[in-house]
């Protein structure tokens, strides 16, 4: 399998948000889960744009490209209504928002494509060069092997690397196998960042100043109230972003939702993203119902922080 785990993909599921002003760190820091004011620049973050009741409405990496400019990378269809909330706060603030897609190659680099760019920088760490903008990202587990993976920015019209090229479902698969996914649609406002374990893997700051949310998000993190997490499973049959999961020792109401879900390359049933109580996660979940197909459980590729 490791051979198609290596080259370039297109993401044609992503789109870029670029905020631009002299207040653009400030504007974002105080509308997001991570720390934005303190973002070096030609560096990125992951982060979550919360309701005020903690529900994440999207979720960004963040690449800070310029002392005033920002660039949010996120899932393409949400970017209308979530450049139109951000829009909304601005007020009197020094930024403006816009859709900058079109501005942007997105490409997925994997295996060693990716390591040739970023050598083996940890995630989030950002290698510039010539205006080219590569942000290493946590590697998919295939099997024992860690397969290395970065998103790379690229202005629109400059060259990109002449490497084999990889299938978007490919790039997905990959996406699930590392376990850290993006919000999409079907998603709106139906986690909290720690029900995708964005605390885990660093997309929030619990030491920042407000944002919308942020009380509902550290009360989940600091007084165990938080139920659900975000394991990553092996399924017979294909599953898609929103599903309802169940289990046995429940049948009545689903236990928990598909995050992302992709076919694995070899061919061998599909491999997903699924957020549910832990409390399900031990007495099983079944595709929906609760006689559905069994999910099996695999192993995240990185530590939950409460196992640190």
């Amino acid at each position: 399998m490791n051979t198609v785990l290596n080259g370039i993909s297109a993401l044609p599921h992503l789109g870029v948000i670029q905020a631009q002003g002299e207040d653009a760190a400030n504007f974002l820091h105080n509308q997001l889960s991570n720390d934005v004011l303190l973002l070096p620049v030609g560096q990125a973050r992951l982060a979550a744009f919360c309701s005020a009741k903690g529900r994440m409405q999207a979720s960004f990496i963040l690449v800070k490209t310029a002392p005033d400019t920002v660039l949010l990378v996120l899932s393409l269809d949400l970017l209308a209504q979530t450049l139109k909330r951000l829009s909304m706060f601005v007020l009197r603030a020094k930024v403006k928002m816009s859709d900058a897609t079109g501005q942007w190659q997105l490409r997925g680099l994997l295996g060693d494509t990716a390591r040739a760019v970023v050598g083996g920088a940890a995630p989030w760490q950002t290698v510039t060069v010539d205006g080219v903008h590569a942000v290493a990202l946590y590697p998919a587990l295939a099997g024992d092997v860690q397969v290395p993976r970065a998103l790379c920015l690229a202005p629109a019209g400059s060259t990109l690397p002449a490497d084999p090229e990889v299938a978007p479902e490919v790039w997905v698969w990959s996406e699930v196998m590392s376990g850290v996914t993006l919000v999409s649609q079907p998603l709106f406002e139906a986690f909290v960042p720690q029900m995708l374990n964005y605390e885990s893997v660093g997309g929030v700051n619990f030491k920042k100043g407000c944002y919308p949310g942020q009380e509902v998000v550290a009360r989940s993190q600091f007084r165990g109230t938080l139920k659900r997490r975000t394991a990553l499973v092996h399924s017979p049959v294909a599953l898609a972003a929103g599903q309802d999961i169940f289990t046995p020792a429940d049948p009545e109401q689903p236990c928990a939702t598909v995050v992302l879900s992709a076919a694995r390359p070899d061919g061998q049933g599909f491999d997903a993203l699924v957020s549910g109580t832990l409390e399900s996660q031990q007495t099983g979940w079944r595709v929906g119902s609760a006689e559905g197909a069994a999910l099996e459980l695999l192993t995240l590729p990185y530590p939950l922080l409460e196992d640190i």
